[in-house]
């Protein structure tokens, strides 16, 4: 290699790596995750009208679901969760009267990249 390529290598070779690092680390974090739960995991509440996950990445709605069931695994709602028009970083679930017990709710959620996440967390209806 001449002195003119590896001055130019010794210039490029940082700035590509700096690049790569930065790629992976965007593509990294661009999982959507719950930053807040309504309501909160492990807490006993009065029946909720609905269930609600605040994500820190926008949600792709057509993709990003939200469904509950009780403590037997059953469905308790017929009804699709929405992810909000005007913040698509919520995605809610209304629900119908809930009894008294444990419930789980299922997220799936598909941010605008494409990256899928999930996952449960469950609460108590007093």
């Amino acid at each position: 290699m001449n002195q003119l390529n590896y001055r130019w290598y010794r210039c490029l070779a940082p700035l590509a790596a700096f690049i790569a690092t930065v790629a992976f680390t965007s593509s990294a974090f661009a999982h959507a995750m719950p930053q807040k739960e309504v309501p909160a995991p492990t807490t006993t509440v009065a029946a909720p009208q609905q269930v609600s996950i605040t994500f820190d990445d926008p949600l792709e709605p057509a993709f990003s679901t939200l469904t509950l069931t009780n403590a037997k695994g059953q469905r308790v709602t017929k009804n699709k969760s929405q992810v909000a028009a005007d913040n698509h970083k919520l995605m809610t679930l209304v629900l119908p009267a809930l009894s008294p017990g444990r419930y789980t709710a299922h997220w799936a959620a598909v941010a605008l990249d494409g990256h899928r996440t999930h996952g449960e967390y469950s609460f108590r209806v007093k």
